[in-house]
């Protein structure tokens, strides 16, 4: 039987440039990871939208 790990967020937020792409990984919480990657369009988008809902 394989060893149960507990479920974390596997670290914090982190955002990089990889290549021409932004790639965000953000943790759940259930554990593991949301991997988005981005055009710096998609990201200056994605943060004028945050902006506008954090206020």
């Amino acid at each position: 039987m394989a060893a149960m790990k507990p479920r974390t967020g596997d670290g914090p937020m982190e955002v990089v440039k990889e290549g021409r792409v932004i790639v965000m990984r953000v943790p759940l919480e259930g554990g593991g990871r949301l991997v988005v990657a981005l055009t710096p369009d998609e990201a200056r988008d994605l943060g004028g939208q945050l902006a506008t809902v954090v206020g």
